[in-house]
């Protein structure tokens, strides 16, 4: 049996970067009654708000815990971060504030994405970010994420005269988006601690107002839909004596902000989807929109590390300072290719090796390969089916064979000659065509940048799930505002994306 809850004229359901976003901005009309649902705690650790713990909230509670569908690539299932708390994953993941090259942003008007250029989303990048002496005309100065450099240390400068050493152009502003080169990197980091979503957008003045209602602990089932038009959304919420389901009806619109995964999940639960798949599930169509949980992809990671011949410093900023966009050899149009300088490794599944080194870590970031989102079952709750795919196209592969020649030869300039021991990964014998293959596949990592689950599309184009507006094709009332959306995967971090196009969904509910 459920209860019902009294009416919203807004749902949001998950509290991640974008979910804290629309909350804020649909909360600040003082008669527009919001509720923001998140299945992760309240709660907030200490390593929540400390940069360099950040690697201790992979596999956390706040942590989904996932890991992908064992890989055609490799024979590995991947784990798959992705946040479950307010602020969803910008409250466990390394605090880079990028964005991506511009022709990443404006591949999306040529796919179909009417309006969604990098000029179009320029000004909600601004709004999103307070970078104090940039640019006023690219950055922002009064949003409220605190966006800033970290202070240099010795290792990361070494590592920037490096890559100018290597013959990288050296960027004034690296996180712009108008820039290829190697620069100091953004971080979303206020007075020394994290500064998330949930710090940003859901502070306590937020959390105060009457019209705004969160609920965590709560696991949203499905949306509701009758005669084409969505009504509400039914979740249940864990108590002392055991779980209480509920509807929350709504007049106006639910937006979904689960990300990449869980909205795409969500909508197959709630019977909108292919219908094969859902038929296989057991699970009643609602509509068949064969996009979702489609076009799934991710920027695939791996590395060089070397041992230190002397202490690398770590501070007390992410593990990371110094980043750089750069065009490999196979290029289409746009860098395909970001290298970050770090003070430790980042070893995936299938790769082990001393803890103590540093790494110049490399990833395709503009991928070809494209894989799916699908139910594990029709049961709420239940882990999805992650597939990234990855290097199933084999150009992802020789755009990572690129990177990985890019990181040895910046890893071996002069500039880090002082603090430069073995290569201990890959390792010198690694060496011809065969084994750098084998080792991107063994080395395989996330980057957890998962988009595109329900990309941007015009009516007749039958693999998307939402218009140039964020609206469900064939149901209103429905929309989606986060990574899901994104036609293709942008050159940079996707965070930054995700608070934009949260920033512009705002804007487009409420016109």
């Amino acid at each position: 049996m459920s209860s019902f809850t009294a009416g919203y004229d807004f749902v949001i359901v998950g509290a991640g970067s974008a979910g804290c976003v629309l909350a804020a901005r649909l909360s600040q009309d003082e008669s527009a009654h919001v509720l923001l649902l998140e299945a992760g705690s309240s709660q907030r650790t200490e390593s929540m708000a400390l940069p360099p713990a950040w690697p201790t909230l992979i596999g956390s509670s706040a942590d989904w815990g996932d890991a992908t569908v064992v890989q055609a690539a490799n024979g590995m299932a991947i784990p798959f971060p992705r946040g479950k708390t307010l602020g969803g994953s910008s409250a466990i993941n390394a605090m880079f504030f990028v964005r991506g090259h511009r022709s990443s942003y404006d591949a999306w008007p040529a796919a179909g994405a009417k309006g969604w250029g990098f000029d179009d989303l320029l000004p909600y990048f601004r709004r999103t970010e307070r970078a104090h002496g940039r640019d006023p005309a690219l950055r922002g100065d009064e949003g409220p994420v605190v966006v800033a450099p970290m202070e240099p240390d010795p290792f990361m400068t070494a590592g920037l005269q490096a890559a100018v050493e290597a013959g990288h152009r050296a960027a004034t502003d690296v996180s712009g988006g108008l820039e290829e080169g190697f620069g100091w990197m953004d971080v979303s980091i206020r007075d020394g601690r994290r500064c998330g979503a949930a710090e940003a957008y859901l502070d306590a003045e937020v959390r105060s107002r009457p019209n705004l209602t969160v609920v965590t602990d709560a696991l949203v089932h499905r949306v509701r839909v009758h005669d084409g038009r969505c009504t509400g959304v039914e979740y249940s919420v864990e108590h002392g004596t055991g779980s209480e389901v509920l509807v929350a009806e709504c007049r106006e619109e639910v937006v979904l902000t689960a990300g990449a995964v869980g909205s795409a999940q969500l909508l197959m639960l709630s019977g909108v989807g292919p219908q094969a798949h859902l038929d296989e599930r057991g699970v009643e169509v609602v509509l068949d929109l064969p996009g979702v949980g489609a076009n799934f992809h991710d920027h695939p990671l791996s590395m060089v590390a070397y041992t230190p011949v002397q202490p690398v410093p770590t501070g007390v900023g992410n593990h990371s300072g110094v980043i750089g966009l750069m065009s490999s050899p196979v290029a289409a149009d746009g860098p395909d290719l970001q290298l970050i300088i770090s003070d430790m490794p980042l070893y995936g599944p299938g790769l082990r090796g001393p803890d103590h080194a540093y790494a110049i870590v490399f990833s395709a970031v503009r991928p070809y390969s494209r894989g799916t989102v699908r139910l594990g079952s029709a049961e709420p709750g239940a882990a999805p089916l992650i597939d990234p795919n990855y290097y199933a196209d084999p150009r992802d592969l020789d755009v990572m064979a690129a990177g990985l020649d890019a990181a040895r030869t910046l890893g071996r300039t002069l500039a880090l000659d002082p603090w430069r021991g073995e290569e201990v990964v890959p390792g010198p014998g690694v060496r011809d065509a065969e084994g750098v293959r084998d080792y991107l596949r063994r080395s395989l990592g996330t980057y957890f940048h998962p988009v595109g689950t329900c990309r941007i599309g015009p009516d007749g184009d039958g693999m998307a799930v939402v218009d140039p507006d964020l609206r469900v094709h064939g149901i209103s009332g429905l929309r989606v505002a986060d990574a899901s959306v994104m036609p293709s995967i942008v050159s940079g971090n996707t965070n930054s994306t995700v608070y934009a196009i949260a920033e512009r969904a705002a804007d487009l509910i409420r016109r």
